[in-house]
This record gives structure tokens, sequence and C-alpha cells, in this order.
């Protein structure tokens, strides 16, 4: 199959000296104050909806930030990106995970957001996949079949909501053709489960939580996304996604499916304390193995991708970081 002008989901590359040097010259004169922690604050992450890899990932880093810096932190349940987008901006919440794509919207002013957001990144997390889901008996094969059904494209103020209009859009499908409930996650699964939706999107890490338990109790496929689709999203949006194939065993798939990525960024406001961020950052990495006992998609972070959030510039606090840990 050709992929025409699409890239795949990058492998690991190493960040060169040049990179490193860069962020020295950007951080070399930064001032290093007491990290600006004190005793009985409490610090929120915007995380998602439950039967997703955000809230589950949020709260055990949570967890892990708690212990680590000894104040309290807490995971918010959220619709996802764009709310988390804006409860950061708003200093609602202190850190929060997002969508590459929504969150180039964000600082641009585009799309969901009226204005700029201040917004930065900490961190290039993992890649999400697109997931198009419908029942295993369906006889919809490509996501121009999709018109004219009951097709949850993700509910409000989320970042699936911003993804499945753009591929609709790209394989043809004008969105207002599609019957949409604008459904959460969990309320997707369920009106699957009542035979109530005809399919659903879903943009999230491998496996996805509820999506492995809708599978256990109701057979399900992917739709695929081809490269030409992910060719004509990428033409209008910044270049962010790529093509890549679900694992083979994922939800019981026996072959490998191809669909689109986006990047997933742990984000935070431009005007948060630089050296809470870095405590932040430095705990996300410390505790990466003990929350890949329970999010997988953990495993996935790696210093040496976490750097490239282009276009979403990098907090100074996470900067330093990253130049500290090549010492």
């Amino acid at each position: 199959m050709s992929t025409g002008s699409v890239r795949r989901s990058p492998r690991p590359r190493r960040i060169g000296l040049s990179i490193a040097l860069a962020l020295g010259a950007l951080l070399g004169l930064a001032a290093c104050a007491p990290a600006p922690v004190e005793p009985g604050a409490h610090y929120e992450i915007a995380g998602g909806g439950k039967a997703g890899v955000y809230y589950t990932y949020g709260d055990r880093l949570a967890a892990a930030l708690h212990q680590r810096l000894g104040v309290d932190f807490s995971v918010a349940e959220t619709q996802g990106s764009v709310e988390n987008l804006r409860r950061i901006a708003s200093g609602e919440s202190l850190i929060g995970f997002a969508q590459g794509d929504t969150a180039v919207d964000a600082v641009s002013g585009a799309g969901s957001f009226d204005t700029r957001l201040p917004v930065t990144a900490l961190a290039r997390v993992y890649d999400e996949y697109v997931h198009v889901v419908v029942p295993a008996d369906s006889d919809a094969r490509r996501i121009s079949d999709l018109a004219g059904r009951r097709v949850s494209l993700g509910s409000e103020s989320s970042g699936v909501q911003v993804i499945a209009t753009r591929v609709l859009e790209a394989a043809g499908v004008d969105p207002e053709t599609v019957e949409n409930p604008a459904l959460s996650l969990d309320a997707s699964i369920d009106a699957m489960q009542r035979g109530e939706l005809d399919g659903f999107f879903w943009v999230g890490g491998l496996p996805t939580p509820g999506i492995v338990q809708l599978q256990a109790f109701s057979p399900i496929r992917l739709l695929p996304i081809d490269a030409t689709i992910v060719d004509r999203v990428n033409a209008g949006h910044s270049g962010v996604y790529r093509l890549a194939d679900f694992t083979v065993g994922a939800y019981g798939i026996e072959a490998p499916a191809v669909t689109m990525t986006v990047p997933n960024y742990l984000v935070a406001s431009a005007h948060a304390p630089d050296d809470l961020i870095y405590a932040v950052v430095r705990s996300l990495f410390d505790a990466r193995a003990k929350i890949a006992r329970d999010v997988t998609a953990a495993e996935l972070l790696d210093r040496r991708q976490a750097i490239f959030t282009g276009p979403i510039e990098l907090h100074p606090g996470a900067a330093r970081y990253y130049v500290d840990a090549r010492r």
C-alpha cells in the first residue's frame, strides 16, 4: 500500500548534542529559586473520562506527585482535551493531558478557541490512536459508510470531536449527515451495548480500558483510516497526524489494522512556576515504571522523545529538567 506523503508514527530518535546545547543556552541564566511548594497546597491534574487513559494516568501521576513533593494532588474527571486546556489556561488545573492537534489550536486561537491560550508543553507522553468502533456484525467497512448512521463523534469540549469531524470530512462525509448524540466514551460504550449506536469515535492510548471491557461483552471491529484520509486531514492542520497500525492482539484484532495517530502532551500554563514544573517533570520520569504497572501507555514515555512537542513550546521549567537530565 502506498502511503503517499504520510509518515508513520516516528520511532525513538536520539536528541542531538545541538538540541541540548540550544536548550542550555536558552536556560543557562535561569534562576534556581526554592521550589514554590507550600504545605497544605492543593494542585489539580486535568484528566478525562474514567473509561479512558487520561484519567487513570492522571490518577497515578497525582499519587506519585503527592508522595514525592509532599503536597496534595488530585485528578479531575473532564470531557477531554478542549476542557483540559481551558482549565489549565484559567489556573483551575496546574497540569493536564491534551492532544497535540487541539493544543496547536489553543495556542493559535483556532478551532474551539476564540483567543490564544498561554499553554506550554511539559512532555510528549505517548501517541494516541484514533478508534472508529462499530459492532462486529456491522456492514460498515469504511469511514464513508458512516453517513446517515447514529455515530457518536465524542462529547462536547473533547479533542475526540475535533478529530472525528476532520476524519469524516476527509473521507467525504458531511458531519451533519451523521446522527451524533455527542456522548462520552463511557456513555458510548453503554449505548453500543444496548444496541443504540452504530459506531463511535475515540482517541486514546492502547489499550483503552473501556474498549477492552466492551470487546469482552460485545464483539467489535475497528474501521480503517487509510493514508489518503490522513493526508487530507494533515493538509490543513499542522501535519501533526501520522499513519500507524493497531497492535495485533489489541481488542482481539487478529491482523494489522491501519489508523491515524496524534501525539499526546502533558501541558501547563506558561505562567506556572518554573521550579514547580521542574519538580513535576522530574517526578513524571522517576515514577514512570510504577505508573506503567497500571497504565500501559506510561511505558512509552521516553526522555529522548519527550522534548518533541513542536509547535507547542516547552515550559522553561521542563526544558531545564531535560538539560539537567543529560548531565
